[in-house]
């Protein structure tokens, strides 16, 4: 006993095709197959013959479709274009849920960047304009971050104070190591080698006026009043900031914050507090060695170049440098330090889980501290000059 062929079983092995063909209001293209990868090369160029005949715009009948993937959504959108793909779409009994479903989503992916292109051609005033929004907001998105991660440290530190049994001690003194003794030799030999510099200068320039005995008071003002402690915080800036963002940076990427607030323990009393009380306690010592430094340095070339005793040298800081400057100097130092410090561990809480995220915050990081570090040392000048002091 034979048995018949399941047409549906048949049509949906059928290669896919489009023809045209008469009906009874004209001409009409009746597509049915696989309209698959499959298939792909056999029905673009069917479709380009029915274009080169002018019928692509005849009625369209997809009763007899079977099979329909990504690939053959796209040439029936080639066949058919936008609107009338759109028309198809709006009568639910023309195709099943599955296939309507992808050809609107292969349909809105063709017509997108079309739409996009079309779009008003953007004015070069317009893209400054847009860009320079751009940047006023990102500005004001650090700003607003780094002010309220800062109220969130000082609230943290205020409540653990009152706690001595939550004070980390380990981990302060393993940070105090890290960002304070082991950037003392390379803090000492570049404010030297600074310091050496600015001496050689106003010998060169105060020589002209027979004045190279104040190349003594220019090496001391300028490292105990601003080089000394700002190279300190710009070496530190470059150097810790971006410890600390890359270290936190990673526990995050690695999902260890996450752990740690399961475990029920606060990341900013861990990890913040610790590097904060570091770094406040080693700029200030680390700015007192690049102003020695420094000063050494210029007491080195005076001595060479200039015939300056170095007994003459420290004797002429005693009698014309004032004690205040050092005070002006040394006194911007726990600022820069915990700017350096909150700028460092906010952008590591900002890192997203990549190794790239990490790598771009790190560079914010350190971009960041050294301008906060210019800006502030800046307007205490401006402060200072007001005051007379």
């Amino acid at each position: 006993m034979s048995s018949q062929p399941d047409p549906a079983a048949t049509s949906a092995r059928a290669p896919g095709d489009v023809e045209l063909v008469s009906a009874a209001g004209g001409a009409l293209l009746r597509v049915s197959g696989d309209w698959t990868l499959a298939h792909h090369a056999a029905l673009a160029a069917r479709i380009d013959t029915l274009r080169a005949q002018g019928a692509a715009q005849a009625p369209v009948d997809v009763g007899a479709l079977a099979a329909l993937d990504t690939a053959g959504a796209r040439l029936l959108h080639a066949l058919l274009g936008p609107a009338r793909i759109a028309a198809l779409l709006a009568d639910e009994s023309a195709l099943p849920a599955a296939q309507r479903a992808l050809l609107r989503a292969v349909a809105e992916a063709l017509v997108e960047p079309a739409t996009q292109a079309a779009g008003a051609p953007g004015s070069a005033l317009g893209d400054v304009l847009a860009d320079i929004g751009e940047a006023m907001a990102v500005f004001w998105r650090h700003v607003t971050g780094l002010t309220g991660f800062i109220g969130l440290i000082l609230e943290t530190a205020l409540r653990v104070a009152v706690q001595p049994r939550r004070w980390r001690m380990t981990a302060l003194v393993a940070n105090l190591e890290r960002t304070g003794l082991d950037a003392v030799p390379i803090i000492a030999l570049l404010t030297f080698l600074v310091g050496a510099v600015v001496a050689f200068l106003g010998a060169t320039v105060l020589a002209n006026f027979g004045a190279s005995i104040f190349t003594v008071d220019l090496v001391a003002y300028s490292f105990l009043r601003e080089f000394g402690v700002m190279l300190a915080a710009i070496i530190v800036a470059g150097r810790t900031a971006s410890s600390f963002t890359a270290q936190i940076g990673s526990m995050r990427a690695n999902e260890e914050i996450d752990a740690i607030r399961v475990l029920g323990l606060d990341p900013v009393e861990l990890l913040v507090l610790p590097r904060v009380y570091a770094l406040l306690i080693a700029l200030p010592i680390l700015g007192f060695i690049a102003m020695v430094s420094g000063i050494v340095g210029g007491m080195l070339v005076a001595a060479v170049k200039l015939d300056i005793s170095p007994t003459l040298f420290l004797s002429r800081i005693q009698d014309n440098v004032g004690l205040i400057h050092f005070w002006v100097g040394i006194a911007k130092a726990p600022i820069f330090a915990f700017l350096i410090a909150v700028i460092g561990c906010l952008e590591g809480f900002r890192v997203q889980g990549s190794a790239q995220s990490v790598g771009e915050h790190t560079t914010s990081a350190v971009v960041q501290s050294i301008f906060v570090v210019i800006v502030v040392d800046a307007i205490a000048a401006l402060f200072c000059m007001e005051m007379g002091w």
